[in-house]
């Protein structure tokens, strides 16, 4: 399965698999996997707890290193890459997960700021400048002082949208970032990464359970039994 565009995609896999465990309690979750996702799009990947979609997820997010198969992912070959070099991809994406993992004796604000420590080039000014940007442009220029206790579920998420932007990133990785949510809020998150995806030209490649949400994408693909079994 591939995907028409001039440009060489944003992720490219050929052929994967991957196990958990070893000898007789060796457990294989991914199926000869290809794929492709192109620059600006939105990829679902759908199907049943336990088919590998988040598996699938963390090896394209550099979090797992690949063991079997080519997996490409801003035109870095990760099948080949260094430890080294799987950070470098990583901080290159930018992560969206179900829990907002916000630290809870922490601001909004400082929620954000925090990731800059991660990129000791920013300087303090300009990292406090950036943050109150990125707030802003996920709808919180009110809620900058807020503690995540007093912050709705939608704008927890919302903050965990910012952080994820804090590196201007070059692909979305998302795994359920509506499942906690209710259908507005889940709803205003979707369509603020649609528009961060037309926007800035970012694909997103988000894992979802939610039928909700199913109408952002540009393509989505069906997972069963670690294997791609349909794309629509």
């Amino acid at each position: 399965m591939t995907v028409a565009s001039s440009e060489l995609p944003v992720i490219s896999s050929r052929h994967i698999n991957f196990s958990f465990g070893e000898g007789d309690l060796k457990k294989q979750v991914l199926f000869d996997v290809t794929l492709e996702v192109a620059a600006g799009e939105i990829v679902l990947l759908t199907g049943p707890s336990g088919s590998g979609k988040t598996t699938l997820l963390t090896l394209i997010g550099a979090l797992r290193k690949v063991r079997e198969g080519e997996l490409e992912v801003l035109s870095r070959s990760l099948h080949t890459a260094t430890l080294h070099d799987l950070v470098d991809v990583r901080r290159e994406i930018g992560f969206i997960f179900q829990q907002h993992n916000l630290l809870p004796f922490m601001t909004a604000r400082q929620n954000v700021e925090l990731m800059f420590q991660l990129h000791p080039e920013v300087s303090h000014s300009e990292a406090s400048r950036l943050t109150v940007e990125l707030l802003t442009s996920v709808g919180l220029s009110d809620r900058l002082d807020y503690y995540p206790a007093r912050l709705s579920g939608g704008q927890k998420q919302r903050v965990a949208v910012a952080r994820a932007l804090v590196t201007s990133p070059k692909l979305i990785l998302a795994d359920e970032p509506t499942a906690a949510l209710d259908s507005h809020s889940g709803r205003d998150v979707v369509t603020l990464l649609q528009e961060l995806a037309r926007d800035r030209n970012c694909p997103i490649l988000m894992v979802t359970h939610d039928p909700r949400i199913l109408d952002i994408a540009d393509r989505i693909i069906n997972m069963e039994d670690g294997r791609i079994q349909a794309v629509a």
